[in-house]
């Protein structure tokens, strides 16, 4: 079975309490338990993890291009501003879809830019938790095109 990560920035462990109006109901606990399922179906062991640490989430991008793994990436706050994790993301050796659950550009005008995108395969948002079975189903589809 092929081994997926889906990598979550800051604040991301706090879903289901953190600003329900924006990010929905749904815990992070519901979001791991969505994407394995979902993974396992499409044939993939997916790997879900969260820090709040930029290095952290680096260091992750580097194992996933050291290792030809496939990413989801949520970078959280880090999107807009984080040019590390922009060049870790650009070494990539494998697929990598950068996911968002709200819709970055219905909000405040400094998440309207995201470093990491120009680096990804593509870019999911806007549809809640569905962002990350959005992004996994991607995956699959590229992976055996």
């Amino acid at each position: 079975m092929r081994r997926v990560l889906v990598l979550n920035g800051p604040n991301l462990g706090r879903l289901g309490s953190r600003e329900p109006d924006v990010y929905g109901a749904t815990s992070y606990a519901g979001l791991v338990e969505r994407c394995t399922a979902l993974g396992k179906e499409l044939g993939f062991e997916a790997e879900v993890r969260e820090t709040n640490d930029e290095g952290e989430l680096v260091r992750w991008l580097h194992e996933a291009a050291d290792g030809s793994l496939p990413v989801v990436l949520n970078p959280g706050a880090f999107t807009h501003y984080s040019y590390a994790m922009r060049d870790a993301a650009a070494q990539r050796t494998a697929p990598l879809v950068e996911v968002h659950i709200s819709n970055p550009y219905a909000r405040e005008e400094f998440r309207h830019n995201s470093v990491i995108a120009a680096v990804a395969s593509g870019t999911i948002a806007g549809f809640g938790i569905g962002s990350y079975e959005l992004a996994l189903r991607a995956l699959a589809a590229e992976l055996t095109a």
